[in-house]
């Protein structure tokens, strides 16, 4: 829905909605209204402020590197990359097997997503089954994140170079494991690349009333965030990363992500569902967060 009101632009969503539903007409319920706005300012916030630290990470390297999508679901990153002409050496997704083969169906039965795969694949056969994918430039691994070996052993399987700077990118994963999970994968990632960054978006300041309430909306639709813990503060999130054996930590919430981004497209976007209460539209974006760290042998 954000894509199809023109929040940002993504022409290889569609291809992976089940079904595009209008939106209904919002029920009079300001409250509701403010909520469902802020959620999709959030998302906008979310896109391009993942999208700035991917990009500084590609220019940095000249594009002689790898991203490892963890947990990523129907992104379109992959496509979106090689459409501007930035894809790395080599781009790899993983998800559970379940979601990997909806993905793979979901490729495989639209011209549009299998004909840009095919385009940038050089070299041998292209491998493919239900539950992983495999060409020169984009890889979908079907593995359980909590499992850093099996996942190593599977990346590996498909091409992943421990030599070249690899970016990590994680967009509300970790939170979904335990805390203990987490770590065991952020170590796992800090001791196997010399040269590598991390992002992960999450939850932030969930100690607070509002993030009780967000925590009891999620239980009441069975969605346990089983690492809320680690969401305590900005303090928190960068400290899981430290103490995983990362270098450099940083966090900011999605409000200071707001501020950073260009002023003009932001007064663009708030223009197309306006809505003058931002108190909680503040709030939520006080609640999430953008955490990277790096670990840099070679002083890129």
């Amino acid at each position: 829905f954000a894509v199809s009101v023109g929040y940002w632009k993504d022409p290889y969503i569609q291809y992976f909605v089940r079904q595009a539903k209008e939106r209904k007409a919002p029920e009079i319920n300001r409250g509701k209204l403010e909520w469902e706005w802020g959620h999709l300012t959030c998302y906008y916030a979310r896109v391009h402020g993942v999208s700035y630290l991917i990009k500084a990470f590609l220019e940095k390297t000249e594009c002689s590197c790898q991203i490892v999508n963890l947990g990523a679901g129907m992104d379109t990153l992959f496509w979106r990359l090689k459409d501007e002409n930035l894809l790395p050496r080599k781009y790899f997704e993983v998800d559970f097997p379940m979601i990997v083969a909806r993905k793979i169906h979901n490729i495989k039965s639209k011209p549009p997503l299998s004909k840009p795969i095919m385009e940038s694949h050089s070299g041998d056969s292209l491998l493919i089954d239900s539950h992983s994918l495999d060409s020169s430039r984009y890889s979908i691994v079907g593995a359980d994140l909590r499992f850093s070996s099996d996942l190593e052993e599977k990346l590996k399987k498909h091409g992943l170079d421990v030599h070249l700077p690899t970016l990590l990118v994680a967009e509300c994963v970790l939170v979904y494991m335990t805390p203990q999970q987490s770590a065991n994968l952020l170590k796992w990632a800090a001791s196997t690349f010399p040269v590598a960054m991390v992002i992960n978006y999450e939850q932030v300041n969930m100690g607070d009333r509002f993030g009780q309430i967000m925590i009891e909306n999620l239980q009441r639709r069975q969605c346990n965030l089983a690492g809320v813990e680690l969401c305590s503060s900005l303090d928190s999130q960068r400290e899981r990363l430290l103490g995983s054996g990362w270098e450099n930590a940083h966090a900011i919430d999605m409000m200071k992500v707001y501020s950073f981004l260009p002023q003009p497209d932001v007064k663009r976007i708030e223009s197309l569902e306006f809505l003058d209460e931002k108190e909680l539209f503040e709030q939520l974006m006080q609640h999430y967060c953008i955490c990277w760290a790096s670990k840099d042998s070679s002083n890129l």
